[in-house]
């Protein structure tokens, strides 16, 4: 059965160095309690790497309490990270990973990235945990498929965000027809086209879900017909621009617009 819940990347401002007081991991725990959110995906949120035995058994205990499962994210296919993250997941509770096959100092080609990820794939596999990639603009969405289908395993996946991919020049309904056969998890923005001051360019950015060019049913439907009974989280992230007001509006705003996709996700059902 699918579950909804919210992603760090909804509190991206509320977590950031613009924030007076940035909220604590307890704190969005506890926010996405109270929102209805069934899952929380710690994605790409530094501070966790640093968590001892006792603070991973801390979150852990709290999200339990909350009723709340979790989830992990970070980027990279280095045997080592995977691994660290991979003693993070079992500390947690954690039965997903997401990953992104580039970092700011490692860019593997489709070759190295499979032979890195048979390296570690098994582990996660006997450990009972899932790894899936994320599509994305700087990794061609056919490049993704050839590193997922080259491993082989029902441990690895994709993450599906057909936004992301818009800025490589791919369409959302291709990708999702690409990858809907391997999806694991999905994360849910909704993304719009402005047009600039004096109609020079566009701005793409995100928008609230149900008012973009995210073809939301469309999506669920071409993943569920290719998966079947599999069970898929749908995370909610945003792509909020900082607005002008300052930071009490554009916290107040990602609030709104995480309570909304939450709400439409579960009514959904």
């Amino acid at each position: 059965m699918t579950a909804y819940g919210i992603s760090t990347y909804a509190y991206f401002w509320r977590i950031s160095a613009r924030a007076p007081q940035p909220m604590t991991l307890t704190e969005m725990l506890h926010d996405t309690a109270r929102l209805g959110g069934q899952v929380f995906q710690i994605c790409d949120y530094a501070p966790v790497e640093s968590y001892d035995t006792a603070q991973l058994a801390d979150v852990r205990a709290t999200a339990r309490d909350l009723g709340v499962e979790l989830e992990l994210g970070t980027r990279g296919v280095r045997t080592e990270h995977l691994r660290a993250y991979l003693g993070m997941a079992e500390a947690l509770g954690v039965t997903f990973v997401r990953s992104m096959l580039n970092t700011a100092d490692h860019r593997p080609t489709t070759d190295e990235a499979v032979t890195l990820l048979k390296e570690t794939v098994p582990a996660y596999a006997d450990a009972g945990v899932t790894l899936g990639l994320e599509t994305y603009e700087q990794v061609s969405t056919d490049d993704l498929l050839t590193v997922v289908r080259g491993v082989g395993s029902d441990h690895l996946g994709v993450v599906l965000d057909p936004g992301n991919s818009v800025a490589r020049l791919e369409r959302p309904v291709d990708v999702v027809t690409a990858t809907a056969p391997y999806v694991v998890n999905i994360h849910v923005k909704d993304f719009a086209f402005t047009r600039r001051d004096g109609w020079v360019g566009f701005t793409y950015a995100g928008c609230p879900l149900g008012e973009g060019l995210l073809d939301y049913d469309g999506m669920i439907a071409a993943v569920r017909e290719a998966r079947g009974e599999s069970r898929i989280n749908q995370i909610v992230e945003h792509w909020l621009p900082w607005q002008d007001d300052g930071f009490d509006v554009t916290a107040r705003l990602e609030h709104q617009w995480t309570q909304h996709s939450i709400n439409t996700l579960l009514r959904s059902e």
